[in-house]
């Protein structure tokens, strides 16, 4: 089910001379989009022509829902082999965020997602990011691989210089601890960015080693 048909289920019903589907549309484009619609408030939301008290608090329940079921479970252990299954994994938890965050993925020599640690909360300063908060979680659970992600309030994903350097100096202090950093991926609603895709890491990681296997053995 598409974006457009999830909102016009949660409204329900039109209103006169406006089916739910047009409504639906109207609704999403007058928040700037569906980032801007799911960050409403209450009051922006009933404020919106066609929107009462009770589809505003259906709106937000439907919203609070997804972000309760979004977050990886630790059994699941998703296998990683693309940015864009990170990407998979968290985006629909991450750009709906208000505030940024930064989060940890900690890998097996399988590339299998273990666990995730949200680090920071609130405004991500790349510039004065600290290395041993970004390694504690690998090296309190003995992990061999991490991978970063962090998201875009602002919907692009575009690094910032300080990004890159961020992630430059932690990818470094991760291999000097005998971690392997397999990427820093910048989540938005316009899309993701993987930094090290685009600072042209040579370096095979495992989780390209690992993706190589599975495909000889398909």
């Amino acid at each position: 089910m598409g974006n457009l048909a999830l909102i016009a289920t949660l409204l329900r019903t039109g209103i006169k001379g406006e089916n739910v589907l047009s409504m639906s549309t109207r609704v999403i484009a007058g928040f700037g989009g569906l980032p801007g619609f799911a960050r409403s408030s209450f009051a922006e939301l009933c404020e919106t022509n066609g929107i009462n008290e009770a589809k505003g608090y259906q709106i937000l329940a439907g919203f609070e829902l997804g972000r309760w079921a979004a977050p990886l479970l630790p059994d699941d252990q998703a296998i990683i082999r693309t940015p864009a299954d990170i990407h998979n994994l968290l985006s629909e938890k991450m750009w709906m965020a208000a505030q940024e965050k930064l989060k940890v993925l900690l890998l097996n020599t399988r590339a299998e997602v273990i666990s995730v640690h949200e680090v920071y909360q609130g405004t991500v300063d790349s510039a004065q990011m600290r290395v041993a908060e970004v390694l504690r979680p690998a090296l309190r659970e003995n992990r061999p691989a991490i991978i970063m992600v962090h998201n875009h309030p602002s919907d692009y994903p575009s690094p910032s210089p300080e990004d890159i350097l961020a992630t430059r100096n932690i990818k470094q202090s991760a291999e000097m601890m005998d971690i392997e950093f397999n990427d820093h991926i910048i989540i938005g609603s316009q899309g993701f960015v993987s930094v090290r895709e685009r600072m042209g890491w040579w370096r095979r990681t495992s989780l390209q080693v690992c993706n190589d296997t599975k495909e000889k053995k398909e």
